[in-house]
């Protein structure tokens, strides 16, 4: 069985020692900001999906009242400061000795500036897991701005009484109006029916009953992955990919994946529409709306800077694959997923980055079939991380911090206490595959880009190998990595 990042739960959370990492937090926060811009993993086959938070909140105990943090002022130098190879070396040293990590173990570290990598071990590509996220995430961002959003549309049909819903790609559609302000924004299918009503109940003819299709044409090509393990879309691990559904796919339980995600979709719409005085005549049926067709109402997704960080925070595999659709629709016209994964490649390619030897076949990195340099992802990374790139800075504000929030909520339990809130990185897990991929800051404040990967692990040494890579990141929080003199 598959396995995918760790998901965590909707409610905040107090926990001992959770204090002592917030000062941590916010100077990688402010240097990000400043400077350089689950699979339920252990739980199950598949992570969890909206339910997950966006950022939990760490809040002081009770009595506690802290102050308001002062500005971090970060000195300019040190955001390119070159790294001392030995102490790299001496703080990754005994992590990746670990013979829990099986036979092909790669690693690199760098500074932000562009220099070679102070550390590098291993050759060669790797499965990249959900690190693919980190490309997918770039090459959107670039391909169709920060600013981007995705509309869902009802139009006028061929008669009078048909409408149409036109899916639009929103990868993250709710089923119902969600009030706890997270993030990102979300679009829902009762504000949308709402507007529907109001637009066919409006002037002397009245429309109280109308027959409903639903138009998924936006995207095409297969909706489950012929790259992906047969049984992923059957097992509900994920659900297929379409441009119209609720909820990412889920099931009202929010743990299975629905078979159609579109015709659900339309049917929860139906239900929205007829609460809100209109009855739907049968059953929704799939058509194909007229490009020339009247809008009646439309709703409007968060911007893609929001659904990037959101996706890379909880490594939703879902939203992944929507993205890459779009990016395929950006770069050639053809909202696919062979059409995405080459546009993620291409645009990457026209960033600078080399991905002569790289193969990608998702967006979400369940494939097994991927395979990924190293320095593909450090070069993603650096170019999210740069000052010259404030269009991308989203993937590195979207990274979980350890110990904190997202994927990394439950990790860095162990290892240099410097860990938690110092790394922040994007996780990478299937049966045999770990990776972490993000950025750390050393004690000085030296920040460094970092790609840990291990692709041939034994199924027993699953926790020991994760628990190796986590220690290897907090080695290089712990660390006085940079150069003198």
């Amino acid at each position: 069985m598959p396995r995918r990042d760790v998901g965590h739960t909707r409610a905040r959370y107090r926990g001992p020692g959770r204090v002592a990492h917030w000062l941590p937090v916010l100077l990688v926060l402010a240097l990000l900001s400043a400077g350089v811009a689950a699979d339920r993993g252990d739980w199950g086959p598949r992570h969890l999906g909206w339910d997950a938070p966006s950022s939990p909140a760490v809040e002081p105990p009770a009595g506690l009242a802290l102050p308001e943090p002062a500005p971090v002022k970060t000195v300019a130098p040190a955001l390119v400061a070159p790294l001392d190879q030995g102490a790299v070396r001496r703080a990754l040293r005994g992590p990746l000795r670990q013979d829990d990590l099986g036979g092909h173990v790669v690693a690199l570290v760098a500074d932000l500036a562009g220099s070679a990598p102070a550390y590098s071990r291993g050759s060669g590509t790797v499965v990249p897991a959900s690190t693919t996220k980190l490309l997918t995430a770039v090459a959107a961002l670039e391909a169709l701005g920060p600013e981007a959003t995705f509309s869902t549309r009802v139009v006028q049909g061929e008669r009078p009484r048909d409408i149409v819903l036109v899916g639009g790609g929103d990868p993250y559609l709710a089923s119902e109006p969600v009030a706890d302000g997270g993030q990102p924004d979300q679009a829902d299918v009762v504000t949308l029916a709402r507007e529907t009503a109001e637009a066919l109940l409006a002037g002397d003819r009245p429309r109280r009953k109308v027959r409903l299709s639903y138009d998924t044409s936006l995207f095409s090509g297969p909706a489950d992955n012929p790259h992906w393990q047969p049984d992923y879309v059957p097992d509900e691990i994920v659900a297929p990919i379409t441009s119209l559904w609720v909820d990412g796919g889920r099931d009202e339980e929010g743990d299975g994946r629905v078979g159609d995600p579109a015709r659900v979709a339309a049917e929860r719409f139906a239900s929205a529409l007829a609460d809100a005085g209109v009855r739907v005549a049968g059953a929704p049926s799939q058509v194909t709306a007229s490009a020339a067709a009247p809008e009646l109402a439309e709703v409007t997704s968060a911007p893609l800077d929001q659904v990037v960080q959101r996706l890379i925070e909880v490594s939703d595999n879902e939203a992944a694959e929507v993205v890459t659709r779009h990016v395929g629709l950006a770069t050639t016209g053809e909202g696919s997923s062979a059409a995405g994964t080459a546009g993620v490649l291409s645009t990457l390619a026209a960033l600078g980055v080399d991905v002569s030897a790289d193969q990608v076949y998702d967006g979400s990195g369940l494939s097994r079939e991927n395979r990924v340099r190293p320095e593909t992802l450090l070069a993603a990374i650096r170019l999210a991380a740069s000052p010259d790139h404030p269009e991308l800075r989203a993937v590195v504000e979207g990274l979980p911090v350890a110990g904190f929030s997202g994927s990394l909520t439950w990790r860095f339990v162990d290892g240099d206490p410097a860990g938690p809130g110092r790394v922040r990185a994007k996780t990478g897990t299937l049966t045999g595959v770990h990776a972490l991929a993000g950025l750390a800051t050393d004690l000085d404040g030296t920040p460094m880009a970092f790609v840990l990967a291990a692709d041939q692990v034994a199924a027993e040494s699953t926790l020991d190998a994760r628990e190796a890579l986590d220690r290897a990141a907090a080695s290089l929080a712990g660390c006085r990595c940079r150069a003198v003199g």
